[in-house]
């Protein structure tokens, strides 16, 4: 069984053009799958469609199903969803809202509803997978673009999702930090989670299993 898999998703704005359409897109246990194509061509709605962000939280036309382990994810619960996939966006600033990093780590576990010693132990595991633990309690603010980015990623880590959806998680990090991530994509993966990430750098092929191509509302499988 996949972990995520797309049906011929279809994509559009209210009352606007189609975006992409007729999509197909399967990423089994344990795989990495990249997704790579020119900017502005549809990459990052695509993660927003499959992740469940569209339409949750953004409005827009989707035809097509998406399943998550072989379940329709418009069944899904919010609080079962983000236990299945979460999503690390482009801009780190888009994504933390609290004031300190051991607040921002913990807002998944709490609205989890999870005890405060299992709460404690995501929070310390999360930071020392992204080797952060040193900042737990530095205001999110002052951190540099990187250090956000690897905050976020602790973030969706202390949530223990089985799918990961990377937008570009290379983009603003350092040779150490991109080497960092690079073991924590292939740790999930040794544990049989699911990657899937919008990555245009060849640098970062060998952690993929599969690529797919995306341009002009299409998307296809090529050879590694």
């Amino acid at each position: 069984m996949n972990a995520l898999e797309g049906r011929q998703i279809s994509f559009s704005y209210r009352k606007g053009t189609s975006l992409f359409s007729q999509v197909d897109i399967q990423v089994g246990q344990g795989e990495c799958v990249i997704l790579r194509g020119p900017s502005g061509c549809g990459k990052t709605t695509l993660c927003h469609v499959l992740a469940g962000i569209i339409p949750r939280s953004i409005s827009g036309e989707i035809k097509g199903d998406i399943l998550l382990f072989g379940q329709d994810i418009r069944t899904l619960s919010l609080a079962r969803l983000v236990q299945k996939v979460g999503v690390l966006f482009q801009n780190p600033d888009e994504q933390l809202f609290f004031p300190t990093v051991e607040d921002e780590i913990a807002f998944g576990p709490e609205n989890l509803c999870l005890s405060r010693k299992e709460i404690g132990l995501r929070i310390e595991e999360a930071l020392e997978t992204v080797q952060m633990s040193a900042f737990r309690l530095v205001e999110t603010e002052t951190l540099s673009y990187g250090q956000k980015q690897l905050i976020a990623l602790g973030a969706v880590l202390a949530l223990q999702p089985a799918i990961l959806i990377l937008d570009e998680a290379f983009s603003q990090l350092d040779s150490f930090s991109t080497q960092l991530v690079k073991g924590i994509i292939q740790a999930q993966k040794k544990m049989g989670h699911a990657i899937f990430m919008v990555e245009n750098s060849e640098d970062h092929l060998d952690l993929a299993e599969r690529v797919y191509e995306m341009h002009d509302g299409r998307v296809w499988e090529v050879a590694l």
